[in-house]
Parts: C-alpha cells; structure tokens; sequence
C-alpha cells in the first residue's frame, strides 16, 4: 500500500474516533438507573395496552442514550410533586409555567392546540358564553395546565366553585355524559374516545384562540444537574432534528397533524 493512501486512511480512522468519543461525551450520564413516570392520558399512553405517544418516545430516549431508564405509571399530580422534591428524574409531555420553572427543566418534542369540549344542551356557541353562564361547570384532571385562554378560563371558573376535578380523563367523560358537568378541556390525543358515537353525538368542539403550546421532557432540578439536563435537552433535540418525534407521532395521527406537532 502506498504510504499516502495509508496515511489517508489513519487520518480517516483517527478523525472517526474522535467523533465517536466526542458524540460519546455528548450523551447522559447513565452511571445510575434513571426514573421516568407516564401518566394514563389518552394517546399519550394507556395504562390498559401499555402503549402511546410517551411510551414509544420514553422508548427512543432509552435506546437513544443507552442509560437504563425505569419507566413507572402514576396520576399527573403525584408526577409533579416527585419532580419537585427530586424522588423522580423525568416525565414527559410537560407545560412549563413561572411556578414549574423554579423545580423542573424542559425539552420539547411537540406542540398542540387546546379545545373546549362541551354539551350541545348547554347552549354554548362560543368558549365565553361557558364562562357567562354561572349555571355550567367545566370538568378538568388535577394539576394539568393548558394554553393561556384555557387557563384563564379554568382558574376564573375554580375561583367561582365551577370546576369538577378527576384524576384522568375516564371519569371526566363520565360525568359528562351523566350532565354533572357541562364541558372539558380537550386536546389531540383524547381525538379517538371524543370521536366514539355516545360522546360525539352529545358535544361539540370549541378551539381556543390560542397559538399551539410546547410539551416536552421534565428533568427534576433536584435530581438531574443542569449539565446534564443540556445533555439530556440536545438528545430531545437530536430525536426532533432526525425525524425520529415525527415518526412516532405518524403512528397515532394523520401526516398533516403529525408534522403540524412535531414541526415547530
């Protein structure tokens, strides 16, 4: 072999290892098993098929980083207070505010629009006529968080004793078809149960006038240090950037709905 082409090929070796121990230094830090909770919402992830949005995401971060991650199931409102007291690393499909910011760092993967979900009996053709009517109650699950019109909405009507909370979504469909409550607030992933014959043939739907609202992965301040959250933040944005978010969300929605979430 020719001594050039040999050195071509030592210098294409070394600047191939390089970039493995450099892509190697990027990822997480998985010297200790991690923890991450799914919450039972819809086509995020059912409790009952083991499947959805966030498990297949969850999934990708796990092969993604090589980090062993232990994936648990709970209510959204116990997720947030292991988040903040640091007994859990991660959750997924998370809504920052001024008050999440001070405990929990995020990563988006996806945005969506909010909806009003409400009975065609209660006489309500815009999303302000809910709130005039002192005689309609909105059903909502416990420490979720919304677009900014929807929270506007629910915090006036909690304010008032006007709100019914729920620990999921099942019971809120409950009480709705049951008229105990008047409306919900919905988004895209509780599409196939609003869509069934009983449920659709009782509601409509009212959109917020509100832009799409990011979600990502919620790291605990307390429990995954800020290098790290970088680390775990360029991994979210490497699974966004290859197409990998998009792909997994075209197993649950339309082409046109898929890339109006994940392309933002």
């Amino acid at each position: 072999m020719k001594p050039d082409r040999l050195l071509r090929q030592l210098l294409v070796a070394t600047l191939a290892l390089a970039a493995g121990l450099v892509r190697a230094a990027d990822l997480p830090d998985c010297s200790r098993p991690l923890t991450l909770a799914l919450h039972d919402h819809g086509l995020l992830y059912s409790r009952q098929t083991d499947t959805g949005i966030d498990k297949d995401f969850a999934d990708a971060l796990t092969r993604r980083s090589g980090c062993r991650i232990n994936i648990v199931v709970m209510p959204r409102a116990r997720i947030w207070q292991l988040i903040e007291s640091g007994g859990l690393d991660f959750s997924l499909s998370g809504i920052s505010n001024a008050q999440r910011e001070r405990f929990a760092g995020f990563a988006w993967y996806f945005s969506n629009k909010y909806y009003l979900l409400v009975r065609r009996d209660a006489g309500v053709q815009r999303v302000a006529d809910f709130t005039r009517n002192p005689a309609l109650r909105l059903g909502a699950i416990r420490s979720f968080r919304y677009s900014p019109s929807a929270n506007r909405m629910i915090d006036a009507l909690d304010a008032d004793l006007r709100v019914s909370y729920a620990s999921g979504l099942a019971p809120l469909y409950e009480t709705l078809l049951a008229n105990q409550i008047h409306g919900m607030i919905i988004e895209p992933f509780d599409y196939p149960a609003v869509e069934s014959a009983h449920i659709r043939e009782q509601t409509t739907i009212l959109e917020f006038d509100d832009p799409p609202v990011p979600h990502g992965l919620i790291m605990s301040k307390r429990s995954v240090p800020p290098a790290e959250q970088a680390r775990w933040h360029a991994l979210v944005d490497g699974l966004r950037a290859d197409g990998s978010v998009e792909r997994i969300f075209d197993k649950y929605f339309k082409p046109e709905l898929s890339r109006a979430m994940t392309r933002f």
